[in-house]
């Protein structure tokens, strides 16, 4: 007698992916907007952001940074016809409130391997900010 590995984890999925395809069935006109992850980091002199858009062209990706915020918006487009997909298709956006304030005019970007990077140079009055700590 041979013993099989049951795993909820994959009726899960599968309940999941069947969902998803009701719901493409029955809204097919439904504008779904996807956020893409993000990775906020900050180091001394900047915040680093990468964000996760796999198989988006550059040409679809559209930045905008203002001194305390940052959006991204685009489109991923599907080549060929393709009856069954679990990727996402269609337009991303994201907003994002930066912890301190950056020279949006001195912003850097690098696109490589589905992540976009983004360097952004903190306020010179968020450089050299002082903070008072109470003691009690």
């Amino acid at each position: 007698m041979a013993f099989t590995l049951y795993s909820p984890f994959l009726e899960i999925n599968s309940v999941q992916r069947q969902i998803d395809q009701l719901f493409q069935e029955v809204l097919p006109t439904t504008s779904l907007v996807s956020r893409p992850p993000v990775e906020i980091s900050v180091n001394e002199d900047s915040v680093e952001l990468k964000i996760e858009l796999p198989g988006v062209d550059i040409k679809d990706i559209d930045v905008e940074v203002s001194k305390q915020m940052v959006s991204i918006n685009g489109q991923r487009e599907c080549a060929a016809e393709v009856k069954n997909s679990e990727f996402y298709y269609g337009k991303f956006s994201r907003l994002i409130t930066l912890p301190v304030e950056v020279q949006n005019s001195q912003v850097t970007a690098n696109y490589q391997d589905g992540i976009l990077y983004l360097t952004l140079p903190k306020a010179a009055a968020e450089k050299n900010k002082v903070v008072k700590v109470n003691l009690g």
